[in-house]
């Protein structure tokens, strides 16, 4: 009988989602709010397992598929309360337009199952799996809005470019399988070592998986799919889809490259410098023309994406504890960023043009304020927690001599400086096109005032995020 305390924040997860499941059947849309806190009770549960397991040693079970590490229980921290955030965020949205359905919870908790499941995933099986049930539920949630054509479109190009990416990656899976003779990551990383690096099946292998990881993650140029997602989604979907699992796709990177293919860092590397260079400037030059706020967070996620490359492609234990960093604290800029977004929209407006944002400062101060904390956070200003974010992958390139890559990365830094500046300006300087009052719930209220004051406090206090980092990696 498997020790089963170390899977034990997915098994409750599970449990509770089924739970949820039924219960929402028995419930009419006046008593949705059940199903809303009952949520809200299950990822509290959820990050509380993760909590006390956090510090536990390191530990294998069934059979080796699943390791419970520093790591893995930390991201799953994290995610829960991203998720609790997203929901946080979206109910008001979602009751104003009658989109407040038990759909919505169910899909977001097995998306975050499947999260769980790849953090924690030591074999190829348990990866893929994790990685199609988080997939297949974000289909769907993009799509949750039936009535929207757009939202429709945006699920189908998200599903078809998405079904290609998972099949490139199974497909690299399947190579490697192939050449090493096991599912196992720490089995093919020792194979891997005997065989040739020139190994035509090997370097094929590794390419697919690439391909693979970077379309999850959104890297040039494999990002065709964001702005079309972000813009088309339903701004709560855009809400989650932005933030938490970029967490799984770093999971993804460390479970499949650094402990599976560590032989193979000289030829990951190269490639990862590659997409790092055109996700950096991709993202810092498109983003500049977008007019769509949503489209131009879609573009500094991809821009981000290039920097949290930046740390891993060092190949160094720096280097993944600035990887984890940049992640963590992308989830959180993105989170208040398109919170932001949710406030100021209401039944039948949108707020998602930039023009949108004029004259907030004199409607409301203190939301005008959390929303220039996010924007000088992504932009990289001190002394917000962005800043120490990208100090940390950037020192961490230095110290392998990618000192070029550096220099690149401050250039491109510079310039997406300018788009986040933009929406400042327009808040603090520009007269507002909309005179309606800023309604919000108390519950929002707090979570996103919270959020915005933790990238302003995490940026004044950047050692204890960073030493978590650090120690659940075994730094």
């Amino acid at each position: 009988m498997p020790n089963l305390i170390p899977v034990m924040p997915e098994l409750f997860l599970l449990g509770m989602t089924c739970v949820i499941l039924v219960v929402d059947l028995f419930l009419t849309d006046r008593q949705r709010l059940i199903t809303y806190w009952m949520t809200l009770g299950t990822l509290a549960g959820t990050a509380l397992l993760s909590w006390q397991i956090l510090d536990a040693p390191r530990e294998l079970i069934f059979s080796g598929m699943f390791i419970s590490d520093g790591m893995a229980q930390a991201l799953k921290l994290v995610a829960c309360i991203g998720t609790a955030l997203v929901f946080i965020y979206s109910r008001d949205y979602l009751q104003e337009r009658g989109l407040l359905k038990g759909e919505f919870f169910t899909l977001g908790l097995f998306a975050l199952l499947g999260i769980l499941i790849i953090t924690s995933a030591q074999n190829f099986l348990p990866l893929y799996l994790g990685l199609e049930l988080l997939s297949l539920s974000l289909y769907a949630l993009v799509a949750f809005d039936r009535d929207s054509p757009v939202a429709a479109e945006a699920a189908m190009k998200y599903f078809v470019l998405g079904a290609i990416a998972s099949g490139m990656l199974l497909y690299g899976m399947s190579i490697l399988y192939g050449l090493t003779g096991s599912l196992d990551v720490v089995a093919v990383s020792e194979r891997v070592a005997e065989l040739d690096r020139l190994n035509v099946g090997l370097i094929l292998g590794l390419s697919f998986v690439i391909v693979g990881l970077c379309f999850k993650f959104g890297a040039v140029p494999f990002h065709m799919w964001i702005p079309d997602v972000y813009h088309g989604a339903p701004t709560p979907v855009t809400l989650y889809v932005g933030s938490v699992p970029k967490l799984a796709a770093f999971a993804l990177f460390m479970r499949l490259l650094v402990d599976g293919l560590a032989p193979l860092h000289a030829d990951w590397r190269d490639m990862l410098i590659i997409l790092s260079v055109l996700s950096m400037a991709i993202g810092s030059f498109v983003a500049i023309a977008q007019t769509n706020i949503k489209r131009m967070l879609a573009y500094s996620t991809i821009a981000h994406v290039g920097f949290i490359l930046l740390g891993i492609l060092a190949g160094t234990a720096e280097g993944y504890t600035a990887a984890m960093y940049y992640t963590v604290v992308y989830v959180l800029m993105a989170l208040a960023a398109f919170g932001m977004v949710l406030l100021l929209s209401r039944k039948g407006f949108e707020a998602d043009r930039l023009d949108d944002f004029k004259g907030l400062n004199q409607r409301h101060p203190w939301y005008a304020m959390l929303m220039l904390f996010a924007m000088f956070s992504m932009a990289g200003v001190p002394p917000f927690v962005g800043f120490f974010a990208k100090l940390e992958v950037l020192a961490a390139a230095l110290h392998v001599g990618l000192d070029w890559l550096v220099v690149l990365a401050v250039i491109f830094s510079v310039i997406s400086a300018f788009y986040y500046l933009r929406v400042v300006k327009l808040m603090y300087f520009d007269n507002p096109e909309e005179t309606a009052p800023i309604t919000a719930g108390a519950g929002m209220r707090l979570a996103l005032s919270a959020n915005g004051l933790a990238l302003l406090l995490l940026g004044i206090f950047p050692g204890a995020l960073l030493a978590l980092c650090l120690r659940v990696l075994g730094g």
